[in-house]
C-alpha cells in the first residue's frame, strides 16, 4: 500500500530574482512541497502580482501570489507554513539572524537554498564576476572581462542576474542587442543601468526569469558566457573561474555580509576596488580577510577611474548628483560614481536633493538615513517615474550629473542638461584581468570549441 506524504508548505523571501530561481530549479513540479506565497521585499512597487501559472508549472495551475514581506507572521499562521526560504541578497548578518528568528519565531523552518543546488551546469565556459556588496564596482570589471575576451576572438554572451519586476511572462527569456530591445521589454531605469553600456559596445545581454530556458539559447548563440552577478549574489551557473570585487571602502564587507562572504571563500580571484579612495589599513584588512577566508584566492588591487562627457557643465556649477539606486540603498553607500566624479571636476555646489524629494524617493530617505546628498535613480513602475522627474525638476541647479549608465532622458523629461558619468576599472597591483582571463581559458579549454 503506498504511502502519500503530505507536501511540505513553503514561503520564499526574496527581491525579483533568486526568489524566483530557486523556485524554478528545486521546487517546480517537486511534490514534496508546495509554495504558499513569494513574499517580496527590498524592492519598492512588485508585490501584488502572481508568478504566471506558465512558469510556474503543473502543480500550480493558478500561479502563486507574490505578497508583501509586511504580513510574514501572518502568512505563516494562517497558511501553516513549514519553511520559510530565505531567497534575496545584500543583508547584513543581523539581517539575515532577524530573518531566521521571525521564521523560528512563528514555528517554521528556516532555510536557504545553497549552491550545488541552485547553480545550473553549462556546456560552454562560465567565467563569473560578482561582488561582496552592491557598488562594488562590479559592471566596470565585467566590462573589461569581455573587452579581453572579444579582443582575443570570442564571442561572449553576457548573462545578466535577473531584474525581474515587470511582466514576467513577457520576461521569462529575454536578449538585449538594441535600444528597441529594451522598449520591448518594458526596461525599468534599474534594468538599463546595466544593460545599455552593453548595447554600447555592440554586445548582447540576457536576462529574464527562467535561466535554465535562456541557458539553452546563450550556449547555442556564443563561445563564453559571462555571468553578471547582482547585489552581492553568487551565479546561478556554475563558474568555470570567478571573480569577486571587493570594496576598500568598506573594509570587513567581504567577511559580514550575505552572501557576500560566501562569494569570497567561493572566488578563484579577489580583486580589491577603489584602492585610490581608500586607506591603506583598510586596504591590509581587506587583504588580511580575504586570505584568512579563502587563501587560495588570487588577489589584485584596482582603482575605478570617473570621466563626464562635459566637463564645462560641472566646473563651477551647482549640480544635483544621480545614483545608481541599489548601490545608495540597500547597498549602504553614501554616494558611488556621480558624487565621485562632481567632486573631480569641481562643481562649485553639490544641491541636496533631499528637500524637494516627494513620492517614493521621500519614503527611500527615510527608509535609509544613511545617504548623503544624492538622488537615487530609483523607477520601478510609471509612478516612480513620475516622482523621479517631478523630483528632478523642482530642485535649484544648473546640472545634472548622472552617475548611473541608464540614459533617464529616455524614460523621462527633464528642464536641465544632463552631464553623463563613466567609469572604468584598473589593476594597480597583483595579476591583471587579462592574466585572470588567460587562467580561465586554459582552466576551460576542454570546453571551448576551436
Amino acid at each position: 500500500m503506498r504511502c502519500l506524504v503530505t507536501p511540505r508548505k513553503v514561503v520564499i523571501i526574496g527581491a525579483g530574482g533568486r526568489d524566483f530561481h530557486n523556485f524554478n530549479v528545486f521546487f517546480r513540479d517537486n511534490p514534496s512541497y508546495r509554495v504558499i506565497a513569494f513574499l517580496a521585499t527590498q524592492i519598492p512597487g512588485i508585490t501584488g502580482k502572481r508568478y504566471p501559472p506558465s512558469l510556474a508549472g503543473k502543480l500550480y495551475p493558478d500561479g502563486i501570489p507574490i505578497l508583501s514581506i509586511e504580513a510574514f507572521e501572518d502568512i505563516i499562521k494562517t497558511y501553516g507554513v513549514d519553511e520559510v526560504v530565505l531567497s534575496f541578497s545584500d543583508l547584513t548578518y543581523e539581517d539575515l539572524g532577524h530573518y531566521l528568528s521571525r521564521a523560528l519565531a512563528s514555528g517554521a523552518t528556516f532555510r536557504i537554498i545553497g549552491p550545488r543546488e541552485s547553480m545550473i551546469e553549462s556546456s560552454k565556459p562560465v567565467i563569473a564576476v560578482v561582488g561582496v556588496r552592491t557598488g562594488v564596482g562590479k559592471s566596470s570589471v565585467s566590462r573589461e572581462v569581455v573587452r579581453v575576451l572579444v579582443e582575443k576572438g570570442y564571442k561572449v554572451g553576457i548573462v545578466r542576474h535577473p531584474m525581474a519586476y515587470g511582466d514576467l511572462e513577457l520576461m521569462a527569456v529575454e536578449k538585449f542587442s538594441s535600444y528597441e530591445d529594451l522598449d520591448k521589454y518594458k526596461a525599468t531605469i534599474e534594468e538599463r543601468e546595466e544593460y545599455e553600456h552593453y548595447i554600447n559596445m555592440g554586445l548582447t545581454v540576457y536576462a529574464g526569469v527562467d535561466y535554465g530556458k535562456l541557458l539553452t539559447m546563450v550556449e547555442k548563440e556564443n563561445d563564453i558566457i559571462l555571468w553578471d552577478g547582482g547585489n552581492n549574489d553568487w551565479p546561478f551557473y556554475r563558474p568555470d573561474f570567478m571573480i569577486t570585487v571587493a570594496d576598500a571602502m568598506r573594509p570587513g564587507q567581504e567577511i559580514s555580509s550575505f552572501p557576500g562572504e560566501v562569494n569570497t571563500r567561493l572566488a578563484d580571484a579577489i580583486i580589491i576596488n577603489k584602492v585610490d579612495q581608500a586607506k591603506k589599513e583598510d586596504i591590509e584588512v581587506i587583504k588580511n580577510n580575504v586570505k584568512k577566508a579563502n587563501p587560495k584566492a588570487i588577489i589584485s588591487l584596482a582603482v575605478s577611474e570617473v570621466y563626464v562627457d562635459k566637463p564645462e557643465l560641472v566646473r563651477g556649477k551647482k549640480v544635483v548628483v544621480i545614483e545608481d539606486s541599489p548601490t545608495v540603498t540597500h547597498g549602504g553607500l553614501r554616494y558611488a560614481a556621480g558624487y565621485v566624479a562632481a567632486k573631480k571636476y569641481g562643481a562649485a555646489e553639490i544641491v541636496d536633493p533631499r528637500p524637494y524629494a516627494i513620492g517614493i524617493l521621500a519614503e527611500m530617505y527615510k527608509k535609509y538615513p544613511h545617504m548623503g546628498p544624492v538622488l537615487p535613480s530609483t523607477g520601478y513602475t510609471p509612478e516612480q517615474l513620475r516622482d523621479l522627474e517631478e523630483t528632478l525638476n523642482s530642485i535649484e541647479a544648473d546640472t545634472i550629473v548622472l552617475g548611473t549608465p541608464s540614459d533617464i532622458t529616455k524614460l523621462i523629461k527633464v528642464n536641465k542638461p544632463v552631464v553623463k558619468v563613466t567609469f572604468r576599472v584598473k589593476v594597480v597591483e597583483g595579476p591583471t584581468i587579462e592574466e585572470l582571463i588567460d587562467i580561465f581559458l586554459e582552466r576551460a579549454k576542454k570546453k571551448i570549441v576551436e
